[in-house]
């Protein structure tokens, strides 16, 4: 079976900077398993997969605009340091931020004497990722993963629907 929309993958990855930093690796480790056009997956990983069978192999270059998009500036800011009263805070924490278009995590990138610079860009944008990937199963999504968007594990899918 191929690759395709509405098909569960199970795959091996590992994506690395291209300074050939490990990002992320599951080889060793649990493999990732996800339907295909979900939005589980960046764009730029997805469609390169579309067409493969379990048992191929691909290396994929993944460039910022089909990743986790560039990095915006404006989406760095500095904030009163009294909006952590009471916290032990650190470079490198990430939080849940009230913002005009909703919900949005940001992590801290410094911390200064009266403020904290707060970036809400993903970690990963700006980056171009390189993957290497094995694909190991592919089949049909079930009614039930379609409907709820997710795979679910031949013990269900650990919450309630």
């Amino acid at each position: 079976m191929i690759v395709a929309a509405n098909k569960v993958v199970k795959m091996h990855y590992s994506v690395m900077d291209n300074d050939g930093n490990s990002i992320d690796n599951s080889f060793g480790g649990e493999p990732l398993h996800f339907i295909i056009g979900t939005g589980y997956l960046i764009s730029g990983l997805e469609n390169a997969l579309l067409g493969k069978q379990p048992g191929d192999t691909l290396s994929v270059k993944v460039e910022p605009e089909e990743g986790y998009g560039e990095r915006h500036e404006n989406l760095m800011q500095a904030v009163p340091k009294s909006m952590f009263e009471g916290m032990e805070i650190e470079v490198g924490m990430q939080f849940r931020a009230s913002t005009d278009d909703g919900d949005q995590s940001v992590m801290i990138i410094d911390i200064q004497d009266e403020e904290v610079i707060v970036d809400g860009n993903n970690p990963l944008a700006g980056i171009t990722l390189n993957f290497d990937v094995e694909i190991l199963e592919v089949r049909d999504a079930t009614e039930d993963e379609l409907t709820h968007g997710h795979v679910h594990g031949e013990g269900g899918c650990g919450h309630d629907h």
